[in-house]
């Protein structure tokens, strides 16, 4: 299991940084669309469109990094005064909720991906961009983020029934804020390390 989990990190970070490259690519064309219309008043024509392609795809795409990271927002005050017992029931729970509401969303992704393969719909733009692409782009993300969300739960189903139940939550629980602090301090010694050279 840890050499999927491993695996699995490998994918969700490689989609990370996939959707953050769309993303980046599509702000540098808009600045360049904006610069365009201010100083020649003409437009580069479909920077919108492609951008939110690009939010769509790119967010989907970065999915699976998040929840790996446990970077997710959580609302935990009450959370964190419960026993650990009911914490990790509630993360469990939480997690399976999670995957299963993308799940959904995946499902009725495919339906509306048939739709537009089967009449080839297009955008109603000047670009006329064919949406089957943008949709299997943004629908393979999401059936990565569920795939890997069923490996990540399933590891954390393994710590439990070895009996190592902060091995689980240390999978899928709120970091703590320890966890943070030490995270931020990792992340200063590399940039500390990186500036040395």
């Amino acid at each position: 299991m840890r050499q999927l989990l491993a695996a699995a990190q490998g994918v969700a970070r490689a989609g990370l940084w996939f959707g953050g490259a769309l993303i980046l690519l599509s702000a540098c064309l808009i600045g360049v669309d904006v610069t365009i219309r201010k100083l020649f008043a003409i437009s580069v024509g479909g920077a919108d469109e492609i951008a939110g392609y690009a939010l769509a795809i790119g967010t989907s795409w970065a999915l699976a990094a998040a929840l790996l990271d446990r970077a997710h927002i959580r609302i935990d005050s009450v959370y964190m005064l419960l026993p650990s017992r009911l914490r990790v029931a509630l993360d469990f729970v939480g997690l399976a909720l999670f995957i299963g509401f993308f799940a959904l969303v995946g499902w009725h992704g495919i339906g509306v991906l048939q739709q537009s393969w089967v009449s080839g719909s297009r955008s109603q733009s000047e670009l006329e961009t064919p949406l089957i692409l943008p949709q299997a782009i943004w629908l393979i993300g999401l059936g990565t983020f569920v795939v890997i969300g069923v490996i990540l739960l399933l590891a954390a189903i393994g710590h439990l029934f070895a009996g190592d139940r902060a091995g689980a939550g240390r999978l899928i629980g709120t970091r703590s804020a320890q966890e943070e602090v030490d995270e931020e301090m990792r992340a200063a010694a590399a940039r500390k390390a990186a500036e040395g050279r």
